[in-house]
């Protein structure tokens, strides 16, 4: 008699559950019944697609909007139905193709002309796309390079060092030249070689600095407690805009603090060899923008800069060039000359 009231309360219980069961089973089947229109609405809506394939007053979908990119400009594509300007003759293979490879109905790369390595990388040899460290305009961040505009020879010698071991700091990139393909390395280099260097770091003498941490992907972030710190012997780089960074929007770069004095005194080493080491230019070119297989070095992440030159010093960076070239350069250099000589050199145009 005492477990008839829970009886009741359980078949209420189980009532409930099951109208609550069966609405479950009425939604789920009233999504399962869409239409491949339907939820392809639902997911243009959602990736707002409309924003950029429609310019002002145009037709919905028909392009011609207007994109500036650190490329130039671009106008957004055509991806009505129609069948002549549009993408009324593609397959359904065609458009996945286009979205997840970067390439047309023919074939051919789209905008932006990326190769399929920088752009999406090899998920299958777990090899990370190029552009996701160094961005698709090669300027990279604090913790990776900057290779817009590096020589094909040279960024193909520098996988075949990091593949062989005589370039040995830099796990990463370790473990990406041993899985990229000879022809993916070509097309990265091939790519890079193309994009125009530009401007990407701002140089700024300062004896305190706004307090930093490092946050996510390595990168040294501004402390959002704010205050600053004495500068030190360091160099601080941070971004202009830490949410174009984070996110890795190749809109904005970086700001890099040295000690007062730094950028004369790396002048003097660099223009002249301060008695210590040779002049860069010798090597580098006038403007130190390259020379030949030669890379340029103007304008490039200073951390970078002092990285180099203490692995070229400590037998952590080897292969031909460090070994012939650039071993007599870094030999009598002390840290103090490493980071003045990374920030004059970095202060240049690139």
């Amino acid at each position: 008699m005492t477990i008839r009231p829970w009886g009741r309360i359980g078949r209420r219980v189980a009532g409930v559950l099951a109208l609550s069961i069966a609405s479950l089973s009425c939604a789920i089947s009233a999504v399962a019944q869409q239409t491949q229109g339907q939820r392809g609405e639902y997911l243009a809506r959602a990736g707002d697609c409309i924003s950029c394939h429609t310019a002002q007053g145009g037709e919905p979908y028909a392009g011609g909007l207007r994109l500036d990119t650190p490329f130039g400009y671009m106008l957004s594509s055509n991806i009505t139905p129609d069948p002549e300007t549009g993408i009324g003759r593609w397959s359904s293979a065609d458009f996945y193709r286009a979205m997840h490879d970067g390439v047309n109905k023919s074939g051919k790369d789209m905008y932006p002309a990326m190769p399929k390595i920088v752009q999406f990388g090899n998920r299958d040899a777990q090899v990370r796309a190029c552009g996701s460290c160094h961005l698709p305009t090669g300027t990279g961040h604090d913790e990776s390079a900057y290779v817009a505009g590096l020589p094909v020879a040279y960024f193909i010698r520098q996988m075949a060092d990091w593949k062989n071991g005589d370039r040995k700091f830099g796990g990463i990139m370790i473990a990406l030249a041993k899985a990229a393909t000879e022809a993916e390395i070509k097309d990265a280099a091939s790519y890079f070689a193309s994009v125009k260097p530009r401007p990407w770091i701002r140089l700024a003498e300062a004896e305190t600095v706004p307090k930093s941490f490092i946050g996510p992907g390595n990168k040294r972030l501004v402390h959002p407690a704010g205050d600053t710190e004495p500068m030190g012997n360091r160099i601080i780089e941070v971004p202009e805009n830490e949410e174009d960074v984070v996110y890795r929007d190749p809109r904005s770069g970086f700001v890099a603090y040295v000690p007062p004095g730094s950028i004369a005194k790396g002048e003097a080493l660099v223009t002249t060899g301060g008695g210590k080491t040779m002049p860069c230019a010798t090597c580098h070119g006038r403007a130190l923008q390259g020379l030949g297989d030669v890379p340029g070095i103007a304008g490039h992440h200073p951390n970078y800069i002092v990285r180099q030159l203490w692995n070229m010093q400590n037998g952590d960076r080897a292969g031909a060039t460090a070994v012939l070239l650039m071993e007599p350069v870094v030999e009598k250099l002390s840290n103090d000359d490493m980071l003045a000589i990374a920030a004059y050199v970095a202060s240049r145009k690139p």
